[in-house]
């Protein structure tokens, strides 16, 4: 399987620089955030994707709208391509930064999870993805953090991954994925 992982555009919490990794509380792309998408959109054009997820926060569903506009293939929603759950959401975004910053891949925040386990859960949505669709071009709109966990993935070092790699609004990964890696 060949899988295209994209940050949704910007959203109201890039804007405010505020943690947002509830997604029961919307937070949609701003109008920058959308011409992003649409530019993505324009860039994967040509890429025949036969299969599409995102996780389930609106930012990340609204980006794989706009970038689903020239496919017919329907979008399904999916958890494990969720922000990573920090426990923490409406703070500043640097509360989690600041706390991350000793020991970014076991630090695990009161009510959130860690890097490592991050992975995991990312690893389940790959290799269960890859099973299905092993043939598949799959689009999966998500967010930074699980971005960099699947980076992590295929890296022989995941610790320089988490603490030097960023992840752009509408910057994509690819990468051939078959179950178990």
């Amino acid at each position: 399987m060949k899988i295209f992982f994209i940050r949704h555009g910007e959203s109201e919490a890039n804007v405010a620089g505020i943690i947002s990794d509830n997604p029961a509380r919307v937070v949609n792309l701003t109008q920058r955030g959308r011409a992003q998408a649409e530019a993505a959109a324009e860039k994967l054009r040509e890429v025949r994707f036969t299969h599409a997820y995102a996780s389930e926060f609106a930012r990340a569903r609204q980006t794989a709208e706009i970038l689903l506009r020239h496919h017919a293939c329907p979008l399904r929603i999916d958890a494990r391509l969720n922000e990573r759950h920090s426990g923490m959401d409406g703070l500043p975004i640097h509360f989690f930064n600041d706390l991350m910053r000793p020991d970014p891949l076991h630090i695990k925040p009161e009510h959130g999870e860690s890097f490592l386990e991050q992975m995991q859960r990312l690893r389940s949505f790959l290799d269960e993805t890859a099973a299905r669709h092993p043939d598949g071009m799959v689009l999966a709109a998500s967010h930074e953090h699980p971005i960099l966990a699947v980076r992590a993935l295929t890296a022989d070092d995941p610790e320089l991954v988490v603490r030097s790699s960023r992840i752009a609004n509408c910057e994509w990964v690819e990468l051939d994925w078959s179950v178990n890696g």
